[in-house]
C-alpha cells in the first residue's frame, strides 16, 4: 500500500510561492532599512564624523570640516595618471582630461564613503556647487554622464553613486543628463592594489557605448566620485572619444 503524499511543505518543497513570500519580504526589510535610516537623520542630533560638532544631516561634514577639505583647481591626464606618469599639465591628451574637486583627505573619505556603503543617497544634492565649481568652462557640456557600475554591482548596493552625482550636477549647471549610453559589460577587479599595467588590463574592453550617433560630435560630461589610478576614467573617456564624442570627466575628489 503506497502512503498518502504529505502535503506541508518543507525545504525542499517549498513552491514558488514561497520564494515569492521570501523576496517580498527581503523588499520589506531593504525598505524598512532605508526608512530607519531616513527617520535616524531626522530624528536624531548628527554629529560631525571629522570633529564631532553638531552638523546638518544633508552636508555630514559641519561647514568648518567641510571648507578645510583642501580643494582643487587643476585638470589631470587619466591616462597620464593611469600609466604612472605625471598627471598634471599634460597636453597631449586632450580627451582624457578631468577635474576633481577635491583632494580625498580624511574627511573627504567620509563623505565618498556615507554617500557610496551606507545608503547616504541625500548628501549628493549638497555636493552639486562643489562639482560644478570645476565644470570646464569650455566647450561647455551638450551631456552630462556617469561612470557606469556593473549590473551586479548596482543591483547589490541598489544604486549608482555617480549617476547622483551626475544627475545633481546636471541639474546645477543646466545640461541634459544621459544614462545608459555607456555600460559596464565586464566586472572588474579593484584597482588600487594593481600596478600601472595590470590596472589598464583590468578595464580593458570593460566599457561600450550603447549608442554612438547619440555622442557623435557632442562634448560629454563624464562624472564620477573619486579618481584614484585614473584607469577607469581613462577607458570610459577612451570608449567615448571612439563613439565620436569630445569628452571630459569631473570627479568628487583625487585620491592621490
Amino acid at each position: 500500500m503506497i502512503a498518502p503524499r504529505s502535503t506541508a511543505a518543507g525545504p525542499r518543497g517549498a513552491g514558488p510561492g514561497v520564494a515569492i513570500a521570501r523576496a517580498a519580504l527581503g523588499a520589506a526589510g531593504s525598505a524598512l532599512a532605508s526608512w530607519a535610516r531616513d527617520f535616524a537623520a531626522f530624528a536624531l542630533p548628527q554629529r560631525c564624523p571629522g570633529c564631532g560638532a553638531h552638523a546638518a544631516a544633508a552636508r555630514l561634514l559641519c561647514d568648518a570640516c567641510r571648507a578645510a577639505i583642501p580643494r582643487v583647481a587643476m585638470p589631470l591626464c587619466a591616462r597620464c595618471l593611469a600609466a604612472g606618469r605625471e598627471p598634471v599639465g599634460c597636453r597631449l591628451h586632450p580627451g582624457r582630461t578631468v577635474w576633481p574637486a577635491w583632494l580625498y583627505d580624511e574627511r573627504a573619505t567620509c563623505v565618498v564613503h556615507a554617500l557610496k556603503y551606507q545608503g547616504r543617497v541625500g548628501l549628493a544634492a549638497g555636493l552639486a556647487p562643489e562639482l560644478a565649481r570645476v565644470v570646464p568652462p569650455a566647450p561647455r557640456p551638450d551631456l552630462v554622464m556617469a561612470v557606469p557600475l556593473h549590473s551586479a554591482r548596482r543591483r547589490e548596493r541598489g544604486y549608482n553613486q555617480a549617476g547622483l552625482l551626475a544627475e545633481t550636477l546636471a541639474g546645477e549647471i543646466g545640461v541634459p543628463l544621459l544614462d545608459g549610453a555607456i555600460e559596464r559589460v565586464r566586472d572588474t577587479r579593484p584597482q588600487a592594489r594593481l600596478d600601472p599595467r595590470a590596472r589598464r588590463a583590468n578595464v580593458a574592453g570593460a566599457f561600450r557605448v550603447r549608442r554612438p550617433r547619440w555622442l557623435e560630435g557632442r562634448s560629454i560630461l563624464l562624472v564620477d566620485d573619486v579618481i584614484t589610478t585614473g584607469a577607469t576614467f581613462e577607458a570610459c573617456l577612451a570608449a567615448l572619444e571612439r563613439a565620436g564624442a569630445r569628452p571630459a570627466g569631473v570627479a568628487l575628489a583625487w585620491a592621490q
